[in-house]
């Protein structure tokens, strides 16, 4: 199954959480996104911290994961070079793993949506070094 566009944490974290300040707009935008949205494993650890001991959070990440609505992209040894590049180049805001895994698969599948609340980052990162991305929600 191909990705047809990416998830950042945030995102997720606002779909599990209602009382994110996030959360409407991410469940209205999550429900006109073409699915699957593809993530890292870095984004799923960044996710799991973040919900610590929340069960009811817990579960729902895993009903949305196991649902296919998200899929893991791989990204292996051979991808660390290009990783540590990325984040060489966005050292000013500093770019962070997981955004770097992310941007590396925007790069990789051409996927130019991403998923996220994390605006001011991702306006930032360009795919190839020249295309924007597209933000959804976006901002207010």
């Amino acid at each position: 199954m191909q990705a047809k566009g990416l998830v950042d944490t945030g995102a997720l974290l606002a779909l599990l959480d209602a009382d994110d300040a996030w959360h409407s707009r991410c469940v209205d935008a999550f429900s006109k996104l073409r699915l699957p949205l593809g993530t890292t494993n870095a984004v799923l650890t960044e996710l799991f911290h973040l919900v610590g001991d929340n069960t009811h959070e817990t579960s729902a990440a895993w009903q949305l994961i196991r649902s296919g609505a998200v899929i893991l992209l791989p990204i292996d040894n051979s991808d660390l070079p290009l990783l540590e590049k990325l984040m060489h180049r966005y050292n000013d805001r500093p770019m962070d793993y997981a955004d770097a895994t992310l941007v590396l698969l925007a790069e990789r599948h051409s996927l130019t949506t991403v998923f996220t609340v994390d605006n001011n980052d991702f306006e930032t990162y360009r795919i190839h070094g020249k295309k924007r991305l597209t933000m959804v929600p976006g901002r207010v």
